[in-house]
């Protein structure tokens, strides 16, 4: 029997024959078991909902068009168009304003898919791909249209008085679930997720 490298199981010997490391299948190996793969399906998934959803009602529904379509006494689809962030937060229509928020978003982006690959457990890598994916969704929208497209309305009957909750998207949703996620994460996750 030839010889064998020391610790090495995917060393392959014959007698006679060169010994040499699999490199590729360990390498393979852990791709597929890599911690990030959760995080990185969450952001995928999480941004074609918000896309699908997004272009099926300005083009299938034809919101725009139809206006106020209601859904149930407490929820309503409605086309808003938000120049600032989440929930409609920092409206500001100025040019210089809008790249700025677009700069921002694009560091916040790049900060938190460092953090992804740090994260020490699966809730904090999935949180993070939420965020991530609702972020990149906003994003896209901000440069094809200018704005993004929001239209989730909840809204409560009290007396002759109506309150309105935030008209906002799937990728608010996510973006809102990331964050509480990351929070349980930090207080009760063991161990915590660490910021880089």
């Amino acid at each position: 029997m030839g010889p064998r490298f020391r610790g090495d199981d995917n060393a392959c010997c014959g007698g006679g024959s060169e010994c040499f490391r699999d490199d590729s299948s360990a390498f393979y190996g852990r791709t597929m078991r890599s911690p990030l793969r959760p995080g990185i399906i969450a952001a995928i998934v999480t941004l074609v909902l918000d896309q699908v959803s997004k272009l099926w009602l300005l083009y299938g529904l034809d919101i725009g068009h139809r206006g106020t379509v209601k859904v149930t006494p407490f929820f309503d689809l409605v086309l808003a168009w938000n120049i600032g962030i989440s929930f409609g937060w920092f409206q500001n229509d100025n040019a210089a304003a809008q790249i700025a928020l677009m700069g921002v978003k694009v560091l916040a982006v790049i900060a938190l898919a460092v953090w992804m690959t740090r994260s020490q457990t699966a809730m904090a890598t999935v949180a993070l791909g939420l965020i991530i994916g609702g972020a990149v969704g906003n994003g896209i929208d901000r440069l094809a249209y200018g704005a993004v497209v929001d239209f989730a309305l909840f809204h409560v009957q009290i007396g002759e008085n109506t309150f309105n909750w935030y008209v906002f998207n799937l990728a608010d949703v996510a973006i809102v679930a990331g964050v509480m996620a990351l929070l349980y994460d930090s207080f009760v996750g063991v161990p915590a997720a660490k910021v880089p």
